[in-house]
């Protein structure tokens, strides 16, 4: 007679089983969220600090993994278990850096330099960008916008000693060096193809902060905001034409040959809140903007599924005014022009 398996012995070997079946799973996870162009083995080699060997034998379920090494890589990549086991919660993990250092603005781009690049690292991507005012890339690829906001962000938000007292001005512009780095976004943005929602308020924050500097007395020169109002203009002009050929590419330089796709929608209902949201395929990443410049991201399925068909039900609920839609195009942006030009009307600067 044969021998027969104890039932126990079965339990276990199920269990084990359903151990590594769970484990695979997890690994898969991580592969999902993780740039093609990088190692996957040597990735979790590097993070647990073993050999290449051994993370196969973890990655295929043939060695378990510790409790300490499923919390180095959910703390390395951002994983929630609560989400990854299904387990019934209200809470979704995020994570993010705080620009509150004597060079958090310079952080802060590095940050978003970081994230951009990771994105860009996917073979299939689309950004989302519900928008509340324009993102602060579009201002970087026009050095006296990108001058002005990084000026009102470092001494009004995020308030640089070495800012107090100063005034803005065009002659003696400030930490340069952040203004190069801030220009390396725009090319990477405009790698990623986006469809971006605005609403006529999209306009109203760089408004508002060129009459606060007006009325306080914080620009060197009127010559000075008068150039930054003609710059505003101009980067209306060019989101317009943008959105009229559907392409995303630099101001002052030729639209090239595989730029990126450009879909804009305008609404006339939502104010967004500068939330945006990256479809990577088998992998979303959904950021929340908080404290003026700072943001935090999760990749909590559940989560980044429920914004996108939150912004894909408001999509449907506004007008296109890329690719088709001339006449109501030319309406929006009109109307944009005409709110940058009663503001200056209004300050006498024309």
């Amino acid at each position: 007679m044969a021998d027969q398996i104890h039932p126990s012995s079965k339990f276990l070997n199920l269990l084990a089983m359903e151990q590594s079946s769970v484990q695979q799973l997890f690994f898969q996870h991580i592969k999902n969220n993780l740039a093609p162009h990088l190692s996957f083995v040597d990735e979790i080699g590097e993070i647990l600090g073993i050999s290449n060997d051994s993370a196969y034998r973890r990655i295929r379920g043939e060695k378990e993994i510790t409790f300490e090494e499923i919390q180095k890589l959910s703390s390395h990549y951002k994983i929630s278990l609560d989400q990854f086991l299904h387990l019934k919660s209200n809470s979704f993990l995020f994570s993010g850096k705080l620009s509150q250092d004597a060079d958090g603005y310079e952080q802060w781009l590095k940050y978003l330099h970081q994230y951009l690049t990771y994105l860009l690292g996917f073979e299939q991507k689309h950004l989302y960008f519900l928008s509340k005012d324009i993102h602060g890339v579009y201002f970087f690829q026009e050095p006296v916008l990108s001058a002005f906001k990084s000026f009102v962000w470092m001494k009004s938000f995020l308030n640089y000693e070495d800012l107090k007292g100063r005034k803005f001005s065009l002659k003696n512009v400030v930490y340069p060096e952040s203004l190069e780095l801030a220009k390396k976004l725009t090319y990477l943005y405009n790698q990623i193809p986006t469809t971006e929602i605005w609403n006529l308020e999209c306009i109203n924050v760089l408004i508002q902060q060129i009459q606060y500097y007006a009325e306080s007395n914080m620009f060197e020169s009127d010559e000075d905001m008068k150039i930054v109002f003609d710059k505003f203009i101009q980067l209306i002009d060019h989101i317009e034409r943008q959105a009229e050929i559907g392409k995303k590419y630099n101001m002052y330089e030729s639209i090239k040959p595989n730029a990126a796709e450009f879909n804009l929608f305008y609404n006339e209902v939502v104010i967004g809140d500068n939330s945006f949201l990256a479809d990577l395929g088998k992998a979303k990443v959904a950021f929340l903007n908080h404290s003026v410049l700072d943001f935090m991201s999760t990749q909590d399925e559940r989560f980044c599924n429920h914004m996108l068909n939150n912004i894909q039900g408001i999509i449907r609920k506004s007008t296109q005014i890329s690719h088709v839609g001339e006449k109501n195009r030319s309406h929006f942006f009109n109307m944009l022009r005409q709110k940058i030009n009663r503001r200056r009307k209004m300050l006498g600067v024309f």
